[in-house]
């Protein structure tokens, strides 16, 4: 199927990967059917959620365990059968990012996953009850977080117990 779209041009797809928001995302609820591009750049982590009705509408996403291992979400039994949810391997989560002007606030909506099924095709943005999560969780923040206590035992003294060298 040949889709056109306003960032990526003309792009061929394959009908079986569209998703179906059966609610639309919150704010574009009249936009149901999506599919997942890959970034042409293979070392990037970023994907596109591309609208297959609306050629000027595609939000940037990732995988948030890419950037935040611990990230922990718990779905609720609406949301499970809602998208049809057998086992737990058909679950794909990522989330919607925010490239501001300012790249480097560049961060991801760790609070309202996109929800993907991938046997069913079926999707929803989830906003989890909790507060562990925010809609603005900062990328590059949260990278030098990761890189100071991979580093923490670097400064150490070389030759001691503490040392990495």
């Amino acid at each position: 199927m040949l889709l056109k779209t306003r960032h990526f041009g003309d792009i061929t797809i394959d009908k079986d990967n569209i998703i179906t928001f059966n609610d639309g995302i919150p704010s574009f609820e009249n936009v149901k059917k999506y599919v997942v591009l890959d970034n042409p750049n293979n070392e990037s982590p970023f994907k596109w959620l591309q609208s297959v009705d609306e050629p000027d509408l595609a939000f940037a996403i990732i995988n948030p365990f890419l950037i935040k291992a611990d990230y922990d979400i718990d779905l609720d039994d609406d949301a499970i059968n809602a998208l049809d949810i057998e086992k737990e391997e058909e679950v794909l989560i990522y989330s919607i990012v925010v490239v501001p002007e300012d790249v480097s606030r560049i961060s991801m909506n760790l609070k309202a996953p996109v929800v993907i099924n991938s046997r069913s095709k079926k999707a929803m943005q989830v906003v989890l009850d909790t507060d562990k999560y925010s809609v603005r969780h900062y990328i590059l923040e949260e990278l030098r977080k990761q890189r100071r206590a991979e580093n923490a035992c670097t400064d150490k003294k070389e030759g001691s117990v503490h040392s990495n060298r």
